[in-house]
């Protein structure tokens, strides 16, 4: 501990030493002149950017059709103007001063002074592309703190400083160089992850075939991962061991994985789901006995309604597991049988005949698609049938179109003299059979 305590001491004597250095040399006659030259320049460019603030803004308020993003790069100019007139107006005079002397020294503050302001300026215009306030005026200090320093020479310096000032904790020594260090890197990994982030929540709101909380649910998780990623990174660059930390998170993630074994099973059915694009919302299915069509994925589950109103939660892992029918996976065409009987006497030809242009007479049924009608089988009471049809609707109900072309069969049954046969008990009383009956008391 005393020994950490001395490296500090020394680091501050040595940073003491080179600030008194500069501070006698700025008491020279030619470094008077250059920060008097930087102090007119900061009054000119001060009135400068009095003057031409407000009439910008007026061009500003005047010009029509231009993108949002166009008029905030205008506006960070606007607050910037002042530094940038003063930029301008050092380079100006180191320029001049280069002329009238040729000694470096005789121009070196004006040289410093215009590029740290011209760092600053590139500096405070750059940060605009992050969004979050808090980490923008991050790297804006942290970037002008370091270019402060860099072209004044004192980098070094400050660098075996902050390297100095450090907690021992075994054989992990944290020093404040790799605590700013892991601040800045993660700051920047986090603006990464945000853009990245971004990026991605515009690409998957625009996908139609997940619904809106699936969206929601799919861009938490890439920020989730995008941010934790960001945040180990940034304590590796601390010199943290990450080992200790992945051994304790194996051995939690092996307790979770037998605990939430089927929700763990469900969470990875619905991204393969996802991904093979077998079902999306709007799309028929049939998995048993329920029949419906797909509201919307979920993380767990999926919602299918019915046509009665209900809504079952289906788990992905039995969409994954088990054997779905699909009406309208590839497309839209659904083929529906419907099986009737006519009595022997009537003409089969003709039956067959009826029966389709019945079937053409219902609205949902298509006419692209041909309907057809053939006979099953001879039964005991009636010649049997199967009539075929198409429909490209199936989310508007199958029971329904059955019902619809069963009694367009009735109407065109009725009038053609067609009809349809029902099962009928004969009861004969042979010769010599005594008949009983009984009266109910």
């Amino acid at each position: 501990m005393e020994g950490e305590f001395d490296a500090i001491l020394t680091g501050l004597n040595e940073l003491w030493s080179t600030l008194r250095l500069q501070l006698r040399l700025l008491s020279l006659p030619n470094q008077l002149g250059q920060l008097a030259t930087i102090l007119l320049c900061v009054l000119v460019a001060w009135l400068l950017a009095r003057w031409l603030g407000p009439k910008f803004e007026a061009v500003l308020r005047s010009l029509s059709g231009l993108q949002k993003w166009q008029l905030r790069w205008l506006i960070v100019l606007r607050n910037r103007m002042q530094l940038g007139f003063f930029a301008i107006l050092a380079w100006l005079a180191a320029s001049g001063f280069a002329a009238v002397y040729s000694f470096p020294s005789r121009r070196y503050l004006l040289v410093l002074a215009a590029t740290v302001a011209t760092a600053w300026f590139f500096i405070r215009v750059a940060a605009q592309v992050v969004k979050n306030r808090f980490l923008r005026s991050l790297v804006i200090w942290g970037l002008t703190v370091y270019a402060t320093l860099y072209y004044a020479g004192l980098l070094d310096q400050v660098t075996r400083f902050l390297d100095g000032v450090a907690i021992q904790f075994g054989d992990f020594r944290l020093t404040l160089l790799a605590i700013l260090k892991a601040v800045l890197v993660t700051g920047l990994l986090f603006f990464g992850a945000r853009t990245v982030a971004g990026a991605a929540a515009r690409r998957i709101s625009r996908n139609e075939d997940i619904s809106p909380s699936m969206r929601v649910l799919t861009v938490k998780f890439l920020q989730v991962a995008l941010y934790s990623a960001a945040f180990f990174i940034g304590l590796k660059a601390v010199g943290f061991d990450l080992t200790g930390l992945a051994v304790l998170s194996g051995a939690i993630g092996v307790g979770l994985g037998f605990g939430l074994q089927k929700v763990v099973s469900n969470l990875v059915s619905g991204v393969i789901i996802l991904l093979d694009k077998s079902i999306k919302p709007g799309d028929v299915i049939s998995l048993g006995d329920t029949f419906g069509w797909i509201e919307s994925l979920g993380a767990r589950y999926v919602s299918v309604v019915t046509r009665d109103g209900k809504e079952y939660l289906i788990p992905n892992e039995d969409l994954i597991t088990g054997q779905v029918v699909n009406w309208s996976h590839s497309n839209e065409f659904v083929r529906i049988d419907l099986f009737f009987g006519t009595a022997y006497g009537d003409d089969p030809h003709l039956v067959r005949k009826v029966a389709v242009d019945a079937a053409y007479s219902v609205d949902r049924v298509l006419r692209s698609h041909q309907a057809v009608c053939h006979i099953t089988g001879f039964g005991d009471s009636s010649v049997d049938y199967i009539l075929r049809f198409w429909i490209t609707d199936p989310a508007q109900g199958l029971t329904n179109v059955k019902g619809n072309v069963y009694l367009a069969l009735w109407d065109a049954f009725k009038e053609h003299g067609i009809s349809i046969p029902f099962p009928q008990r004969e009861v004969r009383v042979l010769p010599g059979s005594v008949l009983e009956t009984t009266q109910p008391e």
